[in-house]
């Protein structure tokens, strides 16, 4: 009986060699993808910084645009 359960057991958990995956433990693309995120992160936070240190200039600037294109340009 015990050689039976045996040969059943393998049977229900024998994969064909094509099907069975590889384990890689090539962990470079999970790096790069962490790297990507932390330069996101760091763009994100420079546009943020360079929009609030320079608002002033960019109203400014969008407001002598206006001016021009309403004719008023001096």
């Amino acid at each position: 009986m015990r050689m039976l359960n045996e040969a059943l057991l393998h049977l229900m958990t024998w994969e064909p060699p094509e099907i069975r995956i590889p384990r890689v433990s090539d962990e470079k693309g999970q790096t790069l993808a962490e790297y990507g995120l932390i330069m996101a992160v760091i763009a994100v936070a420079v546009v943020v910084t360079a929009v609030t240190l320079f608002r002033g200039a960019i109203v400014t600037a969008f407001n002598s645009a206006t001016n021009c294109l309403d004719g008023s340009c001096s």
